[in-house]
C-alpha cells in the first residue's frame, strides 16, 4: 500500500466553504492517499485558545499539529484559504529528517493595510511562514509543543519558530505558497494562499488569480446534483 500523506487544514467555522474548496483541490491533484484532518478548535480536549490577536480560529492551534499525530511521523499543515495546484506527493517527498520543520521563508511588505473581515494586516518577522509546514512531529526539538505551551506564548514566539535554532528550519521552493495579491500572478504556482481573504469574500471575489479557487469551488458545487435544494 502506498504510504499516506497525512494533512491538517485550518478550519474557521466564519469561512467554512474555504476548508472545503482546499479539500477539494487536494482530491481533484493528488493521486496519493491522503488523511486530510480539520484543525477545528471546538475538537480540542485539552486546548481552549486564550490568545486573544487572532485573524482566525486556527492561527495559534497550527501548531499543536505535530500533537495531534502523537508526535510520530510527518504532517503537512495548510492554511484554509488555499488551493492545491499540483500533486502535493511532490511537496511529501521533500521531507528531510535533519529539519524539524521545512517552510516557504518569505520575506516581503504587504501590499494592503486590512485583510479579511476588516483584520489590521501588519508586517513582521517571518511574516506567513507557519501557513504551509512540513512538520517533523518526532524530532525532539517539536515535543514541547503541547496545549500548554503554545497556550502560553506569544503569536512572535510561535509564528517566527523561536523555539528552533535557523538551521532547523528548512527552506521550501516559493511556489508552494504563493501569495496571491502579494505577489505577481504565477501559473506555476503549486499552492495558492489567498492570505488577504479568499474570493468567498465579495471584496475579493475578482481579485488577482481568483480564477484558481473559483475552478475548486465549482468542482465542490458539482456534488451537490442539480434536483438538491439549498
Amino acid at each position: 500500500m502506498d504510504e499516506t500523506i497525512n494533512i491538517v487544514i485550518g478550519y474557521d467555522e466564519r469561512e467554512s466553504i474555504a476548508y472545503h474548496t482546499c479539500v477539494q483541490s487536494i482530491i481533484s491533484n493528488t493521486n496519493s492517499h491522503v488523511n486530510i484532518i480539520p484543525l477545528c478548535l471546538k475538537n480540542f480536549v485539552k486546548y481552549r485558545e486564550n490568545h486573544k490577536d487572532g485573524s482566525n480560529e486556527f492561527i495559534y492551534s497550527r501548531f499543536l499539529a505535530p500533537y495531534l499525530m502523537n508526535f510520530k511521523g510527518w504532517v503537512l499543515f495548510l492554511d484554509g484559504d488555499m488551493v492545491c495546484k499540483s500533486d502535493l506527493k511532490e511537496l511529501w517527498d521533500q521531507r528531510n529528517e535533519k529539519y524539524a520543520v521545512q517552510v516557504v521563508k518569505h520575506n516581503y511588505k504587504t501590499r494592503m493595510k486590512k485583510k479579511y473581515f476588516g483584520n489590521v494586516n501588519e508586517n513582521y518577522p517571518r511574516k506567513n511562514w507557519s501557513s504551509v509546514v512540513l512538520w517533523n512531529c518526532k524530532h525532539s526539538k517539536n515535543t514541547c509543543l503541547v496545549p500548554n505551551f503554545v497556550n502560553k506564548k506569544t503569536g512572535a514566539y510561535l509564528h517566527r519558530f523561536q523555539w528552533l535554532t535557523d538551521d532547523l528550519i528548512g527552506e521550501l521552493d516559493k511556489s508552494w505558497n504563493w501569495l496571491a495579491i502579494e505577489y505577481e500572478e504565477n501559473k506555476n504556482a503549486k499552492i495558492v494562499h489567498y492570505t488577504l481573504g479568499t474570493p468567498c469574500f465579495d471584496e475579493f471575489y475578482d481579485t488577482s488569480m481568483s480564477h484558481y479557487w473559483k475552478k475548486y469551488f465549482k468542482q465542490l458545487l458539482q456534488g451537490i446534483g442539480k434536483k438538491t435544494k439549498i
